[in-house]
């Protein structure tokens, strides 16, 4: 399996610049899952290292060796697109093996090719069928089985599952993490769905406006996000964002707001009390909120209870403190009345701080 190293990668349409020094590793064998809004650049930089798209500046290595000026068909790679792109008038295997006939490979060789990627994604049962008598999760596997049969040294996805429902896709994803564990091969993933990214990726590369916000593992980027847009892009439900002022009093050190007072405790408030009277930007994610009555009032979070989303085993509330929309999940369990004022404890290890104006993380 090829290292593929971006350079430097810059893009321009005319005037407008749309990447901006694009540098990152992806190592052999790594599932790197590319995450952003749309118009972020994370589709542009996928075609670019497919050959779909020029390099205005910079380069792309596999191995080593630049790989910029090569046309798509010379960089060993395999490509599924978002909307299947499968031939309606042949048959699953042959849409399967069509690359292989073109290179007019042995018979056998195509056979025993398409039965054993047609077994890895599940359509040994539908190899007679044609892609019109599928379903949209069938013909997402057809693409991604032709994808495989090219025994390519990468495999580069441009959202493959965005067509599909919301059932389906949870579906697809469960696939695409065995099938990741059984190809064993560099695989480089665009897509704009955070779950996507968080339970497929082995390293998650955050994009906006063009650059690399962070990169790291899944946990790397939940637990320690460098800058505010990472913060609340990553999570579901988002992270919950308070505007507060720290202040260092003899009882401890303090962010406070407008509806809050929160102590903090441990590294957080060292780290804070180096920028005391500094005004910063709270983040707490729902699921670092508990309902707890008892709760110390500097320990703690008032927050008026406005709506309650029931979904299952838990429910999410839509609260507010001060001027700020707070999130909350709780169990569904818990006795919540819409218009109550409630007391949520804070988890201290999850409390998170930004600086106001450049919204990098303290």
């Amino acid at each position: 399996m090829p290292t593929i190293h971006l350079d430097n990668l810059i893009k321009r349409y005319g005037d407008v610049q749309v990447l901006h020094g694009v540098d990152l590793r992806m190592e052999d064998n790594e599932f790197t899952v590319l995450v952003g809004p749309s118009g972020c650049g994370k589709s542009t930089t996928l075609r670019m290292i497919a050959g779909l798209e020029d390099v205005s500046e910079g380069e792309i290595y596999v191995d080593g060796k630049p790989v910029s000026h090569l046309e798509p068909k010379d960089r060993d790679l395999a490509m599924v697109f978002q909307d299947y792109a499968l031939y309606p008038h042949m048959n699953v295997a042959q849409n399967i093996s069509f690359a292989l006939r073109l290179a007019k490979r042995p018979k056998a060789e195509i056979d025993k090719k398409v039965r054993e990627v047609a077994e890895t994604v599940g359509l040994t049962d539908f190899l007679a069928r044609k892609p019109g008598a599928l379903s949209g999760g069938q013909r997402q596997r057809v693409a991604m089985a032709r994808a495989l049969a090219k025994d390519s040294g990468m495999f580069l996805f441009d959202e493959p599952l965005s067509n599909l429902d919301a059932k389906l896709r949870g579906q697809m994803r469960a696939e695409l993490a065995l099938m990741s564990q059984r190809v064993q091969k560099n695989m480089i993933y665009v897509t704009h769905d955070q779950i996507e990214a968080m339970t497929l990726a082995d390293r998650i590369v955050v994009m906006h406006g063009g650059y690399i916000q962070q990169q790291g593992t899944p946990k790397e980027l939940f637990q320690k996000p460098v800058n505010k847009f990472v913060a609340g892009f990553l999570g579901m439900p988002p992270m919950n964002f308070l505007d507060g002022e720290i202040e260092d009093t003899g009882a401890g050190v303090f962010v406070k707001g407008d509806g809050f007072a929160l102590k903090l405790q441990g590294e957080r408030a060292a780290t804070a009390k180096a920028h005391t009277n500094k005004q910063i930007t709270l983040g707490i994610r729902p699921s670092d909120l508990s309902y707890d009555a008892d709760a110390a009032p500097a320990d703690a979070l008032t927050l008026d209870v406005m709506v309650s989303e029931y979904v299952g085993a838990q429910s999410v509330l839509l609260c507010r403190c001060g001027p700020a929309k707070v999130m909350v999940e709780v169990n569904s369990e818990t006795p919540v009345a819409l218009g109550q004022t409630l007391t949520f404890a804070v988890n201290p290890n999850g409390v998170h701080l930004f600086d106001r104006q450049s919204e990098a993380a303290l």
